[in-house]
């Protein structure tokens, strides 16, 4: 593979945007193409981010030889169908989280990942944040000593004219969105839990507006929260035996945070990100294409498979199900 990796963008709402921007700033990175079900939306965002070549069709992207990855930021219940196709045309994938809708999804995609010998992520980008991978290497190196308890959230008032936030179609609802966050970070930390209590509001079309969740260890607890109903300032606290680690807010993209360890005066760490901070799940990805890798070893295909495990085990908890269970 040349030195310079060329992407394509598949789904250009808001968050391909943010992206994008980021994309611009990371070395041996350019921007091939571009598609939209909309053309002139997909020539318009060419045009912004001077994209080589713009389509109104995934495929047709796909299909262009010159496209060495593929981020996709289509709706959730689209994630699995384009992952696949894109990986069958030889193109490295990094998806949008959540990686899918179920296990099963994910699963289908990762082995059409090794069926290919083609690349894949999922776009976990809080996991390669500087502060993150600081924390959970202090975590790991027993900095503040065996961690007890957890708690984090996610939430905003979301504008519902949004269809995507609350239609069950299109794989809505804050768990998938929001909430896979503060079960990233619960998960990243302590890893699977013994048991999961979780309740939840729901939108009249079933999916979930808010959603309280509850994990039990063996020896810690995480209380997490995501919501479409209200703000907050996503601070997350991590306490252990040794002290407390405080994340910043939004600590999931956090520039900085403060340990204070036990009878100690705090310390705040700063470790600015690089753009808005997708740059470094980016920069992962550059490096494993480079390397001719078919997974991040920092995000790897398990941790996705965990992760989505942890998403259906709250869904049953709060009997909340999407038509791709079925």
């Amino acid at each position: 593979m040349e030195t310079t990796i060329k992407w394509g963008i598949i789904g250009l709402g808001s968050i391909a945007h943010k992206f994008v921007k980021d994309l611009l700033l990371v070395e041996k990175c350019t921007l091939e193409a571009v598609a939209s079900r909309n053309l002139k939306k997909a020539e318009s965002f060419s045009k912004q981010y001077n994209a080589t070549s713009f389509y109104n069709s995934y495929e047709a992207l796909f299909k262009n030889l010159l496209v060495d990855i593929v981020y996709i930021a289509t709706p959730n219940n689209s994630h699995k169908l384009y992952t696949v196709l894109a990986l069958e045309h030889k193109k490295a994938v990094l998806c949008e989280k959540p990686f899918a809708i179920n296990k099963k999804q994910v699963y289908t995609m990762i082995e059409a990942s090794k069926n290919n010998n083609t690349f894949l992520m999922e776009a976990m980008w809080s996991r390669f944040i500087p502060s993150i991978k600081k924390i959970k290497n202090s975590i790991d190196s027993g900095e503040i000593g065996e961690v007890k308890y957890i708690n984090a959230d996610f939430s905003f008032k979301a504008n519902t004219s949004i269809q995507r936030i609350y239609d069950k179609e299109l794989g809505g609802g804050s768990l998938l969105d929001i909430g896979i966050y503060p079960v990233f970070l619960a998960y990243l930390l302590l890893g699977i839990p013994t048991k999961i209590n979780a309740n939840a509001h729901y939108y009249k079309s079933g999916a979930d507006s808010q959603l309280a969740m509850l994990f039990n260890y063996k020896n810690a607890q995480a209380i997490l929260f995501s919501s479409f109903n209200s703000t907050s300032k996503r601070v997350a606290k991590i306490s252990g035996t040794l002290g407390e680690i405080i994340i910043n807010e939004p600590w999931n993209e956090t520039n900085s945070f403060t340990i204070q360890k036990n009878n100690e005066e705090a310390s705040l760490i700063s470790l600015p990100t690089v753009g808005k901070g997708f740059s470094h799940e980016i920069v992962e990805c550059t490096n494993c294409l480079l390397e001719n890798k078919i997974e991040s070893t920092t995000w790897s295909h398990q941790n996705s498979l965990d992760l989505i495990t942890l998403l259906d085990a709250i869904r049953k908890e709060i009997n909340l199900t999407y038509k791709e269970d079925l």
